[in-house]
């Protein structure tokens, strides 16, 4: 079964978001430092004139020796805090540090005491003087449409900024994204700046160069494989097939002659299967829709030879008679190693073969699979012991689905029954 692809998540695209996400958050708090500023300085300019009235005052009474009317019609000069209005005294008996207080109806008040005269407040009504809390409104407006414009100004910046700096990183992906190794250009890293990009690029030159250098080996190997080993198993056969039909009473060499020829048989489709692999596991073949039958059955007449002498039934089943989605060599083989594993290991009883909701299954009544070895059936070199072969078979197997996209399971209850579910 495939792998889900993980979700694409543009480099671009983040640098962007975060680089809005911050213009937004520095903008806010600028905002609020404005606001905070604005309360200050009005605050400071209130305070200092009330400070030059208490100074008129102070020189006033040192002149005249009795306390004249502040020149602002919002003061009021007190002698203790108990003549404060009402709606303040309380709270300014009880809280002796503060010095702004809220009064009724919107009033705010200013108290500040006399530094040559203790305990004489100048109380001042300042209500009208608070211009920040008349225009809140209107800066909280000027700052968010201030924000808005300021952060429409940066995402732009940012596009520009990160289409720039992952421009490189694009064009190596298209140069290297789907491109057999083969194909690269030489030295294409040389194309790209001195920089982390420049440094990808170069450790992918040198590690896809590698990759293609083994490729080349494997594709050697392979070309020679299919005529160094080949051709000897199928003169072994051919030998031993030419013996039979010239010593046909020989008995006694005749089991000798029949393993000699399972093995080579054996070995033939081994190796079939791993020429099979390392040709198409890299060049892939485009897939068909093939009947499923036909091939079933050209699968058992090959692998008959096995079930000689054996008290063995095939049932295969018309619920085979589907169409799938496969490269057709690569099915022959998956199919070849299936049902040679099957005749096999069944001495006697039935191999079945149904079709049932998208999946094919192969069943024996063989002696099944050993318990210590089950959950690693499908490893490489893992057989059991009474297995002649090479402990290829199942991983090749395995291989192939993995390779068509397919999932393969093994359950080994009485005998052993496979399944390769095709979608």
């Amino acid at each position: 079964m495939k792998s889900k692809t993980p979700k694409y998540r543009s480099l671009s695209q983040r640098i962007v978001v975060q680089f809005c996400l911050m213009t937004v958050a520095l903008s806010l708090f600028f905002g609020m430092l404005s606001f905070l500023f604005l309360y200050v300085v009005e605050d400071g300019f209130i305070v200092k004139n009330i400070a030059r009235e208490a100074r008129y005052l102070e020189a006033e009474y040192q002149a005249s020796g009795s306390w004249p009317e502040p020149r602002t019609s919002t003061m009021s000069l007190h002698q203790s805090k108990q003549s404060f209005p009402d709606d303040i005294r309380d709270i300014a008996l009880q809280e002796p540090q503060r010095s702004e207080f809220y009064g009724e109806q919107g009033k705010h008040y200013h108290a500040y005491e006399l530094e040559a005269y203790p305990g004489v407040y100048l109380l001042a009504e300042v209500s009208a003087e608070l211009q920040v809390r008349k225009i809140k409104s209107g800066v909280i407006i000027f700052l968010l449409i201030s924000t808005l414009i300021v952060t429409l100004v940066a995402c732009f910046i940012a596009w520009l900024l990160a289409r720039k700096t992952t421009k490189p990183l694009q064009q190596l992906v298209r140069l290297v994204d789907g491109v057999a190794p083969e194909q690269i250009p030489d030295k294409f890293a040389a194309r790209f700046p001195n920089d982390e990009v420049g440094l990808l690029a170069s450790t992918l030159e040198h590690t896809l160069g590698r990759i293609g250098e083994a490729l080349q080996r494997e594709k050697c190997f392979t070309r020679d494989a299919s005529h160094e080993l080949r051709t000897p198993l199928a003169v072994i056969k051919n030998a031993v097939e030419l013996y039979r039909s010239k010593n046909a009473q020989d008995e006694h060499n005749s089991a000798i002659l029949n393993r000699i020829y399972d093995a080579a048989t054996q070995m033939q489709k081994t190796v079939q299967a791993l020429l099979v692999l390392a040709r198409d596991e890299h060049n892939t073949s485009p897939k068909q829709t093939i009947k499923l039958m036909p091939l079933l059955e050209t699968a058992i007449l090959d692998n008959r030879l096995l079930l000689e002498g054996k008290n063995v039934e095939i049932d295969l089943s018309e619920s085979c008679a589907v169409e799938v989605l496969a490269t057709p060599e690569m099915l022959k083989v998956l199919l070849d190693n299936l049902l040679s594993n099957a005749f096999q290991y069944t001495s006697e009883g039935t191999v079945r073969l149904w079709w049932q909701q998208g999946s094919l299954h192969i069943q024996d009544s063989g002696p099944g699979i050993e318990l210590e070895i089950s959950d690693k059936i499908m490893e490489v070199g893992v057989k059991g012991t009474q297995s002649t072969g090479f402990g290829f078979g199942l991983s090749i197997v395995k291989r192939l689905c993995e390779h068509q996209g397919w999932s393969l399971a093994v359950e080994s209850q009485k005998g052993t029954t496979v399944t390769v579910v095709f979608c």
